[in-house]
């Protein structure tokens, strides 16, 4: 067996080389690209006559790079840049740091370790092809937030009106004529000369159909109403940061609506799509996002304790002396654990089954949060079944085991 250690840089990779033994064979800095992957596979070649025999340790689990390694055959251990900072105390206590000595200590971390570590997984494309989509759809709408925070922020610096007018600010299915009439009146001044006939028309162009000359009116009572104004010169610097803010909103929006749609093309493609659709609470996107985050690796969880392990959502035991705490789990998968807790949050309002689960625990004193957290662990338990066994979501077989049974007849 070869062992080797990659410690990866954006432009260039510190490997080393070491034998069963832990002793050295090799190292050296390669650049990054194919250049970097022809020397690394000269090295490898020099000392180890079957792929299969080389084991590769690398901070990262992702990219050409690593999807060069996979590709040549090696075994490819993506580990947790906390776990390799928890394996360098082990060896050291100084808090020295290099990036040649990281590639030594992850060569040694898989000599030794590399049964308590994951190999890579064995995602499809089109799993890997829903990720990239799903994350850079959830980007854009946590983008477009921090946008609309800042909308708002401004406008309550100068523009309060603005605020009364369009209380469903941020609401991305329901702020087209807020957009739409800021796009145009960006100050308090512009707002209030508006004609209903000009707010009409930007109502319009924002894309609404009906009561459109009620919600004109509504607009133009509140903007022209009296209200405390900020100097001219920093009205003016104000509406044009507005202006500026509405039309990277627009522009947002749309771009959401397009990786939306191209999420939807790829998910609906997917083998799995199916049985994720066939759960209750789940969509196209929220589905999309389950799978992307959890993959389609049919060997990657054994066990639904293995899946809701990675979830985050299962409890965490901590007992020591005479210490016993169960408690919930904060180092995970942020991105699957915000998809899992919009799902079980879904399901109360149609399925029976997750709504008396979610009631029993409430009764039982837990919180909101501590409920919908219990009930979307049981969620990806139910969920791995169903991948495991490739059959849809029955709610009677889901739930039937925690109804309570009808009593015998005296």
């Amino acid at each position: 067996m070869l062992f080797v250690g990659d410690d990866w840089a954006e432009d260039h990779h510190d490997v080393y080389l070491m034998d069963e033994a832990g002793t050295q064979v090799a190292a050296r800095r390669l650049p990054e690209g194919l250049a970097g992957v022809g020397q690394l596979h000269d090295l490898v070649d020099g000392h180890a006559d079957d792929p299969g025999q080389v084991v590769v340790g690398i901070e990262k689990d992702h990219g050409l790079w690593v999807g060069a390694l996979v590709a040549s055959g090696y075994q490819v251990y993506a580990i947790n840049p906390m776990a390799v900072a928890r394996y360098r105390d082990r060896h050291r206590v100084s808090g020295a740091k290099s990036d040649a000595a990281d590639a030594k200590l992850l060569a040694d971390l898989v000599r030794t370790d590399r049964h308590n570590h994951r190999p890579l997984d064995g995602d499809s494309d089109d799993a890997e092809a829903i990720k990239v989509l799903a994350r850079a759809h959830q980007n854009l709408i946590w983008l477009r937030a921090r946008q609309v925070a800042t909308l708002r922020a401004g406008l309550l610096e100068y523009y309060p009106a603005a605020l009364l007018a369009f209380p469903n600010l941020g609401d991305r299915d329901r702020d087209r004529d807020a957009l739409a009439v800021l796009g145009r009146a960006p100050t308090p001044g512009q707002g209030a000369r508006l004609s209903l006939s000009k707010i009409g028309a930007a109502l319009k162009a924002g894309g609404r159909k009906r009561n459109i000359k009620e919600k004109a009116q509504e607009i133009q009572a509140v903007l022209r109403a009296q209200q405390l104004a900020a100097p001219a010169a920093v009205t003016a610097a104000y509406g044009a940061a507005t202006r500026a803010t509405v039309n990277i909103l627009l522009e947002l929006t749309d771009q959401i609506g397009a990786v939306e749609t191209e999420l939807a093309q790829h998910f609906r493609a997917h083998p799995d799509a199916d049985i994720y659709l066939s759960l209750p609470g789940l969509g196209v996107i929220l589905s999309a996002r389950v799978l992307g985050e959890f993959g389609d690796d049919p060997n990657r969880f054994t066990t639904a304790k293995c899946r809701k392990n990675y979830a985050g959502t299962s409890p965490l035991t901590v007992a020591s002396g005479r210490k016993h705490a169960v408690l919930a789990r904060y180092v995970r998968n942020q991105r699957l654990y915000d998809a899992l807790d919009r799902w079980a949050f879904a399901t109360l309002k149609c399925s029976p089954g997750a709504r008396a689960f979610y009631d029993q625990h409430r009764a039982a004193g837990d919180t909101h949060h501590q409920a919908l957290r219990a009930l979307a662990n049981r969620l990806v338990g139910i969920l791995h079944g169903c991948l495991r066994h490739h059959t849809l979501y029955n709610e009677d077989t889901a739930w039937a085991h925690r109804t309570p049974a009808p009593a015998a007849a005296a």
